[in-house]
């Protein structure tokens, strides 16, 4: 189908016309003090288009009965706040009056801000892959007044989308049976793509099976400079925390030096911001140089627990730096005072792209005076640059030690020096236009950073960082919770109205888990499973045991989709399945165990074929495949024995427990008075109690644990 459809898109592009004329151009181009039905909503970035004198409309019944009753196609345009691309055909073609005559006479124009609308965006990206073969934002679709797509593709200068506008116009007057053709092969592809039965073959999990996956896995894996295989390279953390799982259980140092080149790669790479902490989005080299500016909260999130549980395993202090460096950015610039954390920040200032992140050498030494040679050297800055228009990103050498022996300081004289000189370059730049912030909230990507601090903290013990997650877990649950018990996707001046999707709910109830492990408070738990309860009942499939994207009090889409695949962010299934797993089993409730179970089930077979694309998958593979150990710890001194345990890289561990037995089936009977006890348990048995951290880890699986225990 992709292929007959490509042909047909192809034959519509090379066809394309000259520039149709508006009978009416100067009245229909509106005027730059007009304002589009864009102007009342809360996202920064179709706020971004407010003024643009297209007449866009945002996602919803009323531009979707315009079109019906006006007979007229539709624009459909996504895109994000950061997105670069988006921001140039903005300028290119939509603030372009001439432009904007031909759409607004043509068409309706919808915007969709696919942070906010992930499932329309799903639907839309989906059927440009369907057509072309690719995807990517700003994505251009154009459709029947029903919403079907008839052509999709992603950026395109001013002349070659003036032509495609005028030529599907020209198809839909004198052809249209040819785009209701496509529109339908479309939409049956759309309905057809992550389509999941239910595997009625139930067959353990095996180890076997787990060395087979491996080996594909790696296939993918780019051994000598990090990453996955490929020219552009994107941090894609559950990649990393599957093979450091998989080298804790296996003890494989191939896969512990993929990991180490990685985060090595990317935290000494010009996709990590030396002056100010956190990571942009992707490096567009495979030598992690070259970044997309754009800083994404998700990111961000994700890092800073992969780089927290690194430590963890390798005790590298590169990797404590960066967790620092990047919680301090993330509570220093996107966080909001109500403990909220803010989306993303844009790739551009001043209508250039990293403008406010590189440097000229010229600009390096009038500000570091006579301390710049070392620090031109180290960040191996250039006079002619070492990127673009004599521009320069900081990228450290991969030879320190010469750079340290030929500026004649001794080794510590010389942090020293680069340490002052990245300060004085980090309160330069906070001189400079800064990128636009996307300060909206969306509660999925919250609740990840909330993991992210709660992994921070549990690895380095800053209480502060506790603090951060509490705070925000706190804010969403009284901002972001609707009266019946669900959640809403967004928050944005103190409006939050759009129903959320599965991943808010997964993401949440994952953070809600680590909230419970860092505190032993049950209201988390109980919290947990309230959304749990909620999520079954509004997003499960009944027929697979999957669950849709999409609520079913949700308006109907052109295909209600599934979410079930790993990209830069976990699936909502994987999550959800992980979730219902750890749930499952701290509250020894069997239902969640089988649904888990039932969905890993389901994916057995992709998971096995294309397992970097399932790494969150791989790793609920490897729990169920390996003893999963229950420990809890009684009595008055739980915490300072609790931070004992987290001095060690321990996946398959849970922790439970508190100064009172609470509610949990495995806790009854376990307090001690007067004394701390530790109990290790596997499948609700546990061994004899114990009041050392080192005693209860002798009691787990010797082989598991070889080279953590001391003598």
């Amino acid at each position: 189908m992709t292929k007959v459809l490509s042909i047909l898109l192809l034959v519509i592009i090379a066809n394309c016309q000259g520039p149709r004329q508006s009978k009416d151009s100067d009245q229909l181009a509106h005027s730059d003090g007009y304002g589009n039905h864009l102007v009342g909503e809360s996202s920064p970035y179709l706020l971004q288009h407010a003024h643009n004198p297209v007449d866009w409309y945002p996602w919803g019944d009323e531009a979707m009965e315009k079109a019906k009753k006006e007979n007229k196609l539709l624009v459909i345009s996504v895109g994000y706040a950061a997105c670069h691309w988006c921001h140039v055909m903005e300028n290119e073609s939509f603030a372009d009056s001439s432009v904007a005559a031909i759409m607004n006479e043509n068409y309706v124009s919808i915007k969709v801000d696919r942070e906010e609308r992930p499932d329309v965006d799903k639907i839309y990206m989906d059927a440009s892959y369907l057509m072309t073969g690719r995807g990517g934002w700003p994505l251009n679709v154009i459709a029947l007044p029903d919403g079907r797509p008839v052509f999709a593709g992603s950026y395109f200068p001013k002349k070659d989308w003036t032509k495609i506008l005028n030529h599907i116009i020209n198809q839909y007057e004198e052809d249209p049976e040819r785009l209701q053709t496509i529109a339908d092969q479309v939409t049956q592809g759309l309905q057809d793509i992550e389509t999941v039965t239910l595997n009625t073959e139930a067959e353990d999990f095996t180890k076997e099976q787990l060395q087979q996956l491996h080996v594909r896995f790696m296939q993918d894996i780019d051994t000598i400079k990090g990453g996955r295989t490929g020219v552009q390279k994107f941090p894609t953390p559950s990649i990393w925390q599957y093979l450091m799982r998989y080298y804790f259980f296996d003890k494989d140092p191939q896969a512990l030096d993929a990991v180490n080149k990685t985060l090595t790669a990317m935290a000494k790479g010009g996709i990590y911001d030396h002056l100010g902490g956190g990571f942009a989005r992707y490096s567009t080299d495979p030598d992690w140089r070259v970044p997309h500016f754009e800083k994404m909260l998700y990111d961000n999130a994700q890092l800073l627990s992969l780089y927290a549980r690194a430590y963890q395993l390798t005790k590298n202090p590169l990797y404590k730096t960066v967790v620092t460096e990047t919680a301090d950015f993330v509570k220093r610039e996107m966080t909001s005072k109500q403990g909220a954390f803010y989306s993303s920040y844009d790739a551009d200032s001043e209508g250039e792209e990293g403008k406010f992140y590189v440097w000229t050498e010229e600009e390096v030494r009038g500000i570091l005076k006579e301390e710049a040679d070392p620090f031109i050297a180290y960040y191996t800055i250039q006079k002619g640059g070492n990127w673009e228009h004599s521009k320069n990103i900081l990228i450290p050498s991969k030879y320190p030690e010469k750079i340290i022996s030929k500026s004649g300081l001794d080794p510590q004289r010389f942090k020293t020096s680069i340490e002052n000189s990245r300060s004085k370059l980090f309160e330069a730049r906070m001189e400079r236009v800064p990128p636009k912030l996307d300060d909206k909230v969306l509660t999925s990507w919250n609740a990840l950073m909330s993991v992210g601090y709660l992994d921070a903290y549990r690895v380095f013990g800053e209480k502060e960082y506790l603090d951060v997650a509490l705070k925000n877990i706190q804010f969403l649950l009284e901002h972001s919770k609707s009266t019946d018990g669900g959640l809403n996707r967004n928050f944005k001046d103190n409006t939050s109205n759009i129903n959320g999707f599965l991943d808010d709910y997964s993401h949440t109830i994952q953070a809600l888990l680590g909230l419970y492990e860092a505190t032993f408070d049950e209201k988390w738990l109980q919290e947990a499973r309230s959304l749990t309860d909620y999520t079954i009942e509004h997003f499960q499939d009944p027929e697979s045991g999957m669950f849709f994207y999409t609520s079913k009090d949700d308006p109907k889409l052109l295909a209600r989709k599934m979410e079930l695949s790993d990209n830069v962010i976990p699936g909502s299934n994987s999550s959800m399945a992980n979730n219902l797993y750890l749930l499952g089993t701290y509250l020894y409730h069997q239902p969640y165990l089988d649904i888990s179970r039932q969905m890993l089930l389901n994916v057995q077979s992709t998971l096995m074929e294309q397992p970097v694309f399932y790494s969150n998958w791989a790793m609920l593979m490897h729990q169920m495949t390996q003893p999963l150990y229950e420990v809890a710890i009684m009595g008055d001194n739980w915490e300072s024995r609790l931070k004992e345990f987290d001095t060690y890289y321990l996946p398959n561990v849970i922790y439970l427990g508190g100064p009172s037995e609470g509610t949990l089936d495995l806790l009854e009977n376990k307090l001690v008075a007067g004394r701390t006890t530790i109990y290790v348990c596997e499948n609700k048995s546990c061994r004899l109690p114990v009041t050392k951290t080192n005693q209860a880890l002798t009691q787990m699986d010797q082989q598991l644990l070889k080279g953590i225990v001391g003598n």
